[in-house]
C-alpha cells in the first residue's frame, strides 16, 4: 500500500490538468459525480490492490481530461492524479502463442 500511495503522490505532483494536484476524498459516489459534471469523465479501466482499495482511470471520451482516484474499501475515494490528452494503447497479447 505504501508503494500506491508514494506513487499517487508523485502522480499528483506531477499532475497539470482540470482537477488540482492535491488529493480531494469524499465518498466514491460523490467523487465519480463531480468527475461526471464537472469533466464529463467516466472510468475506463479499474484494479484491486493487494489489500482491496480500488484504482481507476477516468477520462472523457474524446480522451480530452482524465483523473486517477483511488477508493478505500470502507468507500473513501481521493483523487491522486489527472491530467490532459489521455491515449489509449493497445494491450499486447502476453500469449507466445498468439
Amino acid at each position: 500500500m505504501w508503494k500506491i500511495l508514494a506513487l499517487s503522490a508523485g502522480l499528483a505532483l506531477v499532475s497539470t490538468s482540470a482537477a488540482t494536484a492535491q488529493p480531494q476524498c469524499d465518498q466514491r459516489n460523490s467523487v465519480l459525480q463531480v468527475l461526471q459534471q464537472k469533466y464529463k469523465e467516466a472510468p475506463i479501466a479499474l484494479g484491486v490492490t493487494h489489500n482491496g482499495g480500488l484504482v481507476e482511470v477516468l477520462t472523457t471520451g474524446n480522451g480530452t481530461t482524465w483523473s486517477i482516484i483511488v477508493t478505500t474499501p470502507q468507500g473513501m475515494s481521493c483523487l491522486v492524479a489527472a491530467g490532459e490528452g489521455w491515449k489509449a494503447m493497445q494491450q499486447a497479447s502476453m500469449d507466445p502463442e498468439a
